[in-house]
């Protein structure tokens, strides 16, 4: 029998985020790879937790990172590859099916990765979702634009967030754009526009079971912020509420159809104004962005990224158990902000957790045992905000890093 050894992970990221999770793999006693982009060399890596590190140079084809991580293995048992970044899912899937390494394949990435994929997935195994219809045959779509009524949505299949996605009011205004689209209309899909209270939630997932689940709602609809610019705000619901209960189950219901094994997952769901039904919008296997992570953590006690690397540690051994949480309630404020620091010592009420500093954004993250007290604060700091810090840029097509 061979010697034990330290499990070995691949980290994947094309982002600067996940620091926490490798921190958390050095700790539980593992051998950590950071693989990152060549733009990325003097980022704030944790270097400590660190056993190497690799850069790719911008734009690599898939097949040369395969090839390359490939002859990284005749010298480095790899035992865990993990995409830390939702942009890195696909790089990352490819290469445990090529090496074999135990996760998610890319069948399975695909419900996670691809908006079609998952809302045909969570339609079929009865999660309500907005009606929706392929950018592939024009006869369904002439269909479709018939029968449902607009505006609507048309969304590419594989961003993340509000990128690149454009309301259409009618019919005529849409075809000229799939034209346009030429062959890459079939990477979008066209969703009917629901107006309606937009909430997330965040859970961990410990072998299909969700084992934590926090349930926010966000101050604007992200796509509204995205697009039109504004104030981001998010605040963890009343506990027991309607709100609570209900996307609690839905979201397991959510889990169980896309199947998730183990992780971390963030899930959106709007309520309709209309009906007052919950509609599932998009899930991804990943931590939340924009320091909903920071917020949890606030609020439970629970970090995210650590609990994700407890649980790949765990693997399939069934060792993984949840540590002890709190039920109060925290929220976040973020704006970019025409200053490159800006100052938001004026805001010193007691229930400020977390001063979030980031060049030429400002913000806040708030915490309190009462739950109208949070959303209360955000609602006023949000009007600050607005006059003291406020800058506003143009949608973006494309992510950024």
């Amino acid at each position: 029998m061979p010697e034990p050894r330290p499990l070995t992970f691949l980290c994947i990221t094309t982002y600067e985020k996940g620091q926490e999770f490798m921190r958390e793999c050095k700790r539980q006693g593992c051998r950590v790879i950071l693989l990152t982009a060549e733009k990325l060399r003097d980022a704030d890596w944790p270097r400590e937790s660190l056993d190497d590190t690799f850069y790719l140079p911008a734009d690599l084809p898939l097949a040369d990172i395969v090839q390359a991580v490939t002859h990284l293995a005749r010298s480095q048992k790899i035992d865990r590859i993990v995409a830390l970044d939702e942009f890195d899912m696909e790089t990352a899937s490819a290469l445990r099916e090529h090496l074999r390494v135990p996760g998610m394949g890319l069948t399975s990435m695909r419900y996670f990765r691809d908006k079609l994929a998952m809302r045909m997935r969570a339609l079929e195994r009865g999660v309500r979702v907005p009606d929706f219809v392929p950018v592939f045959n024009h006869g369904d779509i002439r269909y479709y634009l018939d029968h449902v009524p607009g505006p609507w949505v048309l969304k590419p299949r594989q961003e993340a967030s509000a990128i690149g996605i454009k309301k259409i009011h009618n019919g005529d205004e849409l075809w000229p754009i799939l034209d346009q689209l030429g062959d890459k209309q079939s990477s979008y899909l066209l969703e009917r526009f629901v107006p309606g209270d937009v909430y997330h939630v965040d859970s961990v997932v410990s072998e299909n079971e969700v084992v934590f689940a926090n349930v926010s709602k966000y101050g604007k609809p992200p796509m509204n912020v995205a697009q039109g610019g504004g104030v981001f705000t998010t605040f963890t619901v009343a506990r027991g509420s309607d709100e609570d209960l209900g996307l609690r189950e839905i979201n397991r219901d959510l889990i169980a159809a896309l199947g998730l094994v183990r992780g971390v997952a963030h899930a959106e769901f709007i309520k309709a104004h209309a009906d007052g039904h919950f509609y599932f919008l998009e899930c991804a296997a990943r931590v939340g962005g924009a320091y909903i992570n920071e917020m949890v953590e606030a609020a439970t006690g629970i970090n995210l990224w650590r609990e994700w690397a407890r649980i790949e540690v765990a693997g399939e051994d069934g060792s993984y158990e949840l540590p002890p949480t709190r039920e109060e309630y925290a929220g976040v404020i973020l704006s970019l902000a025409r200053q490159e620091n800006p100052d938001t010592s004026g805001y010193n009420d007691s229930e400020v957790y977390l001063r979030i500093k980031k060049h030429h954004h400002a913000g806040l993250i708030v915490r309190s045992s009462d739950a109208r007290r949070v959303p209360a604060l955000l609602e006023g700091y949000a009007q600050r905000f607005a006059q003291e810090f406020l800058a506003v840029e143009p949608p973006k097509e494309k992510p950024t890093s």
